[in-house]
């Protein structure tokens, strides 16, 4: 009972929390400077005219209009919802490579300190790298593989930066998991001559669900956030990285228009985050049993 209490009072304080957003938001709106708020000659809040600033209910208002004016355009929000599931498809491709590379990488940091001193720097480093530099560079030393009669596209390029955000969560969290046990359980595992992989899969492994599943959830809005950004520096028609540039187009004339793929892609965000709390669901008897060992 106090489990769900809990689970109930965090999503109501999650629709309170957007609540509030959206009040300040329409509020600033109807009672701000036109000009907005400035320090000095520096804009810090934006301007509040009908062209620069659209208030919540004209967002929302918009996605049931038609993307443009020709007879058969789709409205907004059948657009977003086919770009959305587009880019959704590209980033749980991406998650899941990157997750499975940051578990391996875990691995063999764990098993070995000297591979750890060695990777752990590199694999932080790596998260110093802008995506919109290397998004041109994955897509055209990916165009030049072949693997067997796979032909390199586009999406193959979003897929991989997707994983390239999404690796490091997974790593350094399944990282700390599998060293988080007590010194005494794995030194009573070395007495009773327990081998690696068994201490792995009975000790280690339980101890780290708690840690790697905040990681997989990161790891989860992060290939959201690299495959949405790819698809904007690669150039990829379909998602909504693209949408965003293509709305962003008609701003100075439907203010309301560009929010609609921005909407989307806070969408697909929740709805990665939400899956994995779903697996967290499934691996809590998991956890609990590593736990009572």
């Amino acid at each position: 009972m106090a489990q769900l209490w809990d689970r109930l009072r965090a999503v109501v304080l999650g629709v309170l929390g957007v609540a509030a957003v959206v009040a300040v938001w329409d509020l600033y709106k109807s009672f701000g400077p036109a000009e907005g708020v400035l320090v000095g000659d520096t804009r810090v809040l934006p301007r509040t005219t009908e062209l620069a600033m659209p208030h919540s209910w004209q967002m929302l208002q918009r996605l049931g209009e038609p993307v443009t004016s020709l007879p058969d355009a789709p409205d907004a929000v059948r657009a977003v919802w086919d770009a959305s599931m587009f880019s959704l498809g590209l980033a749980a491709k991406g998650w899941v490579i990157g997750v499975v590379v940051g578990l391996l990488l875990a691995l063999a940091m764990s098993a070995f300190r000297i591979v750890e001193s060695a990777l752990l720097p590199w694999v932080i480093l790596s998260q110093t790298v802008p995506l919109i530099a290397i998004a041109p560079l994955v897509r055209r030393w990916g165009s030049e593989l072949h693997i067997g009669s796979h032909i390199w596209s586009s999406e193959d390029s979003v897929a991989v930066i997707a994983a390239y955000l999404a690796f490091f969560p997974v790593a350094v969290g399944a990282l700390r998991g599998l060293k988080s046990p007590d010194k005494t359980h794995v030194e009573l595992m070395r007495a009773y001559g327990v081998g690696w992989w068994r201490t792995l899969l009975t000790l280690r492994v339980p101890s780290s669900v708690p840690y790697l599943l905040p990681a997989l959830r990161l790891a989860a809005a992060s290939a959201v956030i690299g495959a949405v950004v790819a698809e904007v520096s690669i150039g990829l028609k379909g998602g909504l990285g693209r949408m965003v540039i293509d709305y962003a187009v008609a701003a100075s004339g439907d203010p309301a228009k560009p929010w609609a793929p921005i909407f989307g892609a806070v969408a697909i965000g929740l709805v990665a985050a939400g899956a994995i709390g779903l697996l967290g669901l499934v691996l809590r008897p998991f956890r609990l049993t590593g736990v009572s060992r």
